[in-house]
């Protein structure tokens, strides 16, 4: 990644989410628990699809990966956010904004592209349950997964040399609690719109693409899921696509409430509350919403949880054995 550094800022200041000083210990709490109940929530999601042989389908394994995703999502944002509410500086190199929001912007187009990806495996399955084992197999899931990735990677390297090669001459202060492109582009002092552009043909053209296959994907299901004959047969149906389309509602409606809207309507206040919305609370809401509404996980997670006593006894007798 090759940024041209044209600008006498040589660091950012994040103003962060508010600045009434007797809110920040409170928020502070909040979103280390929220932090920590996404790291928790989504570690046990991958353990247990990894380690259960009723989860070893395609479908959970990219569940798996989205869960990952969301695991370095969130790590790319909330504990710098985190130090933020404690500290008085609150700066961040120009080198550092740059990383942040490199990795940032592989994260949210690798979770649209998964989520993409997931709608497809749920059209398949519903739509073609004969031909779903032959279509999703475990070799086309990895070569989703690694496109997802390589589209993700060039992607960012595109949207992180265009705002950075930008010049920067001040003020340096972010109003927003990371780095990202509306805030960067406001502050810069050279002439935006061909970056703008740009960012918008790629950034809106993945974001666009990945939404119309969702929509058609979903507009299948649904009209599959109608005709079926039987009352059992559509609910099971409608409920394998439940969790999904949730993870999809709560990914996309702040997203193109962010980035896809007219510049007039542009409002960096409900900039921070969508954002905060799709880096932090969507990650952690993904695994529990799969956890709560999903009978295979909740089944795979009682048999886990049922098999702890035992793993326990023969691990104490293994010991008294080598004693």
């Amino acid at each position: 990644m090759e940024i041209r550094n044209q600008t006498s800022v040589t660091n950012f200041i994040l103003l962060g989410l508010t600045d009434n000083s007797w809110l920040k210990v409170p928020l502070f709490v909040i979103f280390l628990l929220v932090y920590t109940i996404t790291l928790m929530g989504n570690i046990n999601i991958i353990i247990l699809i990894c380690t259960s042989p009723r989860l070893d389908t395609p479908m959970y394994f990219l569940l798996s990966n989205l869960s990952f995703i969301d695991i370095c999502y969130s790590t790319t944002i909330t504990p710098n956010m985190l130090a933020n509410f404690l500290s008085k500086t609150k700066t961040i190199s120009f080198l550092g904004c740059a990383t942040q929001f490199y990795f940032f912007a592989i994260l949210a187009h690798a979770d649209d592209l998964m989520l993409t990806v997931m709608a497809y495996d749920r059209y398949a399955a519903i739509c073609y349950p004969l031909r779903y084992p032959i279509i999703m197999t475990k070799r086309v899931c990895v070569f989703f997964v690694a496109g997802i990735f390589i589209t993700s990677f060039l992607a960012a390297l595109v949207h992180t040399s265009c705002t950075f090669s930008l010049t920067f001459c001040g003020p340096n202060e972010i109003s927003h609690f990371y780095c990202d492109v509306p805030p960067l582009l406001k502050l810069s002092c050279s002439d935006t719109m061909i970056c703008e552009i740009v960012l918008f043909t790629v950034g809106g053209g993945i974001q666009v693409g990945s939404f119309l296959v969702v929509f058609i994907s979903y507009t299948y299901i649904i009209s599959t899921i109608i005709r079926m004959p039987s009352t059992e047969g559509r609910f099971k149906a409608f409920s394998t696509c439940a969790s999904h389309f949730i993870c999809v509602a709560m990914f996309y409606i702040p997203i193109f409430f962010m980035y896809l809207r007219p510049r007039s309507n542009y409002s960096l206040d409900h900039d921070r509350v969508a954002s905060l919305f799709y880096t932090v609370i969507t990650p952690m809401l993904n695994p529990l919403i799969y956890s709560l509404r999903n009978k295979e996980v909740k089944g795979a997670l009682k048999h886990v949880i049922e098999k702890l006593p035992m793993l326990k006894k023969n691990y104490i007798e293994n010991n008294q054995k080598e004693f």
